[in-house]
């Protein structure tokens, strides 16, 4: 989508908006000779400026990028890692800290996440100040649709706050354009709560049903789920359980009332559905990211996900990886040999050329010989063929592969036309099983086992699933984590998952050890934003 923007200055503190990528040039055309009054003038328009924020949470959301929300919510927890693999991917330690909980306040990638998630707050502060004042009945929009658009906007605006106050916590609140930079002072996490909490209750109920013209938008569909998880991680963000009222957002999702792509939304039939190329219509989508090749706005999980050039042969695409993101071994372990999952997300053992019995050769370590991903992160090539291995021991088959998301070969009349779904309705459905859980002490209740067991069953043929099925005795909390953890991997949600569950600081993993440090639980404000800005209070421990 081609931005629209006046020239406004959307800081909300010195220096906050850097450039980092092409989602946020502000070397585009800039129509500075326009005011609002004069360039608002057709509905279109006003579209534009609406759902410019949403094109630049991609920037940071989606897991296309080495430095976003994503990286962080993802490799600081004990499914993915992003191990050096012989000459390859040190990267000055970056991975390694984030692997071991041992960051500082000068971390580049942290420091790029939040520019990129502040200049999103500033984008929806810009649209709502202009848009306010726009005379929308001369352009032929009604006082109903409006308020959907004003809402839509304030929603995501709560979206990115949530995200932001999850991983700093205690963040300065900005609600409006500033003419100059100015130095707004952190709030206390309790606050921050509070803003979020009032703008999704406030708005949500404003926003439209999803259906299949708010594909790419912000829908009630989209505002209960954000709901949900804002109410199910209450009690670790300001110790106040609210379990009701996730299990009431959950539910408006589930029965229909905040509608979806077929009316109701509903699980999907088999594992692949919600992830395939074809799934701009997925029946348990919730929220999306509206890629597409051929609009020319490209799903690119290659680069992290993929393996090195080789990997165009094994999937017959037009691309190949930087062989950075891996499946650590514990993590692959928690799937049971027979859980289908394990199979169609996964790329491991031995890799093949398209269709054939001929080997992929390797380039690096394993140069000139058969690739064969492996459940392990260690020098085999050296004959190292029996220890846990380590994040600077990696080799270029080292680790079990992302294959979630499958973009179709090249000949396939939609590939890469991939959407990156958000919510899905698999995650209402454990928000839900959890919210009653928790509610009842932490034991699962037949309700609560009915809603994961109707996920979980995908996962498995006719005649192992009277053995994979959960009871009210097997649904434990431990289980519900590990069955999060199989369901949603890939999906950018288990930092927060582990920390509601207690297992952020003093869990083991692989190659990490516990730090037992509270503190770790959210990370340090940049110091160059601390620099520029004496206002802002850096967070515990840092």
């Amino acid at each position: 989508m081609k931005s629209y923007f006046k020239n406004t200055r959307y800081t909300i503190m010195a220096g906050l908006i850097a450039v980092t990528n092409a989602c946020t040039n502000l070397d585009e055309t800039l129509y500075s000779e326009l005011n609002k009054e004069s360039f608002y003038s057709s509905r279109l328009e006003v579209m534009q400026a609406a759902l410019r924020p949403f094109t630049h949470m991609q920037a940071w959301l989606a897991p296309t990028g080495g430095n976003g929300y994503y990286y962080h919510a993802e490799l600081s927890a004990d499914q993915l890692a992003w191990p050096q693999k012989g000459r390859h991917g040190y990267d000055g330690g970056d991975h390694f800290r984030q692997h071991y909980h041992t960051w500082t306040s000068n971390e580049g990638r942290m420091r790029t996440a939040w520019v990129l998630m502040w200049t999103g707050v500033g984008y929806v502060n810009s649209a709502l100040a202009d848009l306010n004042d726009v005379d929308y009945a001369a352009l032929g929009i009604s006082d109903e649709e409006m308020a959907a658009i004003l809402a839509e906007l304030h929603v995501l605006r709560a979206f990115h706050y949530m995200k932001i106050m999850e991983l700093w916590g205690n963040v300065p609140i900005a609600t409006e354009v500033a003419d100059e930079p100015h130095n707004l002072p952190t709030r206390p996490r309790e606050e921050v709560f509070e803003f979020i909490q009032t703008e999704l209750e406030t708005y949500v109920p404003q926003l439209l049903p999803y259906s299949t013209e708010l594909t790419g938008r912000v829908s009630a569909a989209a505002g209960y789920a954000m709901l949900a998880e804002l109410y199910l991680n209450a009690e670790y963000f300001v110790g106040r359980p609210m379990w009701d009222e996730c299990i009431a957002a959950c539910d408006k999702i589930i029965n229909g009332e905040a509608g979806g792509l077929g009316g109701t939304p509903r699980l999907a039939d088999n594992l692949t559905e919600t992830f395939s190329n074809t799934n701009q219509q997925a029946s348990e989508s919730l929220f999306q990211f509206a890629y597409s090749r051929q609009g020319g706005f490209v799903f690119d999980w290659g680069g992290f996900f993929m393996g090195y050039d080789y990997m165009r042969e094994v999937l017959d695409v037009g691309y190949g990886g930087w062989n950075a993101f891996v499946v650590i071994p514990t993590a692959f372990d928690a799937y049971a040999d027979n859980d289908l999952r394990k199979a169609e997300w996964f790329l491991f053992g031995p890799q093949y050329k398209y269709g054939t019995n001929e080997p992929v050769l390797g380039t690096e370590e394993w140069a000139d010989q058969p690739i064969v991903f492996v459940n392990s992160i260690r020098r085999e090539s050296e004959g190292d063929l029996t220890s846990d291995g380590s994040m600077a021991e990696g080799e270029e088959n080292s680790g079990a592969r992302f294959h979630k998301y499958k973009s179709g070969r090249l000949s396939d009349p939609n590939y890469r036309e991939n959407h990156y779904i958000i919510y899905r309705l698999t995650e209402i459905y454990f928000n839900k099983a959890e919210a009653i859980m928790r509610r009842n002490g932490g034991t699962a209740t037949q309700e609560a086992v009915d809603l994961v067991n109707a996920c979980r069953e995908r996962a498995f043929v006719p005649e192992d699933w009277p053995e994979a099925q959960y009871t009210t005795a097997t649904l434990t909390m431990d289980e519900l984590l590990a069955e999060r953890g199989r369901e949603f991997i890939f999906e950018g949600k288990r930092r927060t998952d582990i920390i509601r569950f207690g297992r952020f600081t003093d869990g083991s993993w692989w190659d990490h050890e516990p730090t037992n440090d509270p503190n770790k639980e959210i990370y340090p404000i940049p110091h160059t934003q601390i620099a520029m800005n004496p206002n802002l209070e850096q967070n515990p421990g840092y």
